[in-house]
This record gives structure tokens, sequence and C-alpha cells, in this order.
């Protein structure tokens, strides 16, 4: 799935209060790929010339410096999810990127998946995605030595036919449906904007004007997901309406220091 575990991670239900704002747009999971005012998404030929250096969309801040830490807690056990925004950049289909680093620990500390996402921001305020080099670790706990390393869901906008997609829209609207990446048969994540301007009310935080998407895959056709946007944050929560359950919390935001 897509932005690495932290951005696409199939979840439980949370439990999550939500007021205010629109309700749903329709039926998840049959919006159209383009059409999202006349972007054309994905894309197969991004202009450089159409982005810029700095990710300041409210509802996906990726300024260098800035560290996000979830808690995922499934029928497996609890993970623990840092997202750091590094202060590296990365040409993908001409058009440069900056590098944002996922890690997923185990319980117990153990590394178990490593992620480099790619991200930019056109001029309008959109931020799209290039792409991800994933890293998955998959030790047997009866035999550690029979451990397995996959980097399965990694793909390269401009790279055998993937696509940059988006990731969040400058102006979210209810009913707006678009690719967030593209490669036949390995990324095909998909996002409708389903409410806008809503409060969620989570155990120890409440957030205002939260945008809330229904993200889905053909790839997993019985995995739904809903996520939540706070401005000025990013990602503070996710659930699964349909699919296996697993839940993750924002626990740690710690935004990028001022310029000086």
């Amino acid at each position: 799935m897509q932005p690495g575990r932290a951005f696409a991670v199939a979840l439980g239900l949370l439990g999550l209060a939500l007021s205010g704002g629109c309700g749903s747009a329709g039926a998840p999971g049959t919006t159209a790929p383009t059409g999202v005012d006349g972007l054309v998404v994905p894309t197969p030929s991004p202009d450089p010339d159409d982005f810029v250096p700095r990710i300041d969309n409210p509802y996906l801040p990726l300024v260098p410096g800035s560290t996000w830490t979830y808690e995922s807690k499934s029928s497996t056990g609890t993970e623990t999810i840092t997202v750091t925004v590094t202060d590296e950049t990365r040409t993908v289909a001409g058009v440069e990127t900056t590098v944002v680093h996922d890690e997923v620990r185990d319980a117990r500390g153990k590394l178990v998946e490593d992620t480099y996402d790619w991200f930019a921001q056109d001029r309008a305020g959109n931020v799209w995605y290039f792409g991800e080099d994933t890293t998955a670790y998959d030790e047997d706990p009866d035999d550690p030595e029979d451990s397995t390393v996959s980097t399965e869901g990694s793909w390269e906008a401009g790279v055998d036919g993937a696509m940059a997609g988006v990731a969040m829209l400058a102006a979210p609207r209810i009913g707006d449906g678009y690719r967030q990446e593209f490669l036949e048969g390995v990324a095909e994540d998909r996002a409708e904007v389903l409410r806008v301007s809503v409060t969620l009310d989570l155990d120890t935080e409440s957030y205002d004007d939260v945008v809330v998407t229904s993200d889905t895959t053909p790839l997993e056709p019985d995995l739904e997901e809903r996520k939540y946007y706070a401005p000025g944050i990013g990602l503070v929560a996710e659930e699964t309406v349909r699919g296996e359950k697993e839940q993750v919390r924002l626990v740690t935001y710690t935004p990028a220091a001022p310029a000086s």
C-alpha cells in the first residue's frame, strides 16, 4: 500500500467520534482515477517546472525535520511507526522530490520494515507521490536465522511504466477521487474524499477541520481504509472499514524547528 506503513497501513476500528462537516459522497472504491480539476492522475510525464521545493500543504506538511510517531495494534502485536522528513532530495521522473523515511519496529524494538518515500508539491499545492523504496524483514521466531527480506511493493515513477499519483489535494472536496500511485499489479492505491471540516475526537486528543478519505486498491478488493488528516499536522488516525483489523493512532508529532 502507498506512502509507507504510516501512510497506508490497514487498521482496525478506533471507535472514532466525528461531528460537523458533510457525509459520504457515495460508494467508496468507485471513483474515477482522473478528473480532479483537470489534473492528469496518475501523470505519465510530470513537468519539473510545475513543482516547488517546499511541501507545506496543511494536510500533509512534509517539512524537513518533522517527525510523527504512531502506535499500531493488531492480532500479531504492537508496532511503532516513525516517520521522519529528511533533508535529502531525490530526482524522480525529472522532479526533485523530498525524501521521507519510515521505520516500523515490533514490540521488541526490532526493525520489521524500512521505507524511503518520495514526494513533491506542485505550484497549486497538491502533493504528489513519486514512489518508494521499501524493505520488509520477516523473522521466524523459532529460527532467527531463517529470515526473509522482501522489497515487494517498491516502485519509482518513470520506471517500468510507473506513474506518480496524488497523496493530498490542495483543496480537498467531497467526491474528489484520484489515484495515489500506479504501477500495474504492484501499486494501485486510490482515494476518495468523504468528508471535510469535521471534528475528530480521540481518547487523548481532539482535532478540528479534519479531512476524511476512503482508500482502496483493486489489488486487495476486500480492503477499505479511512484516513483522517488534521491541518498543520497531517495523518492523525486510520481505521479499517473492510479487511483485517489493526489500530493506528498518532502518538507524538514534532514539527520542524523554525528557520533561523
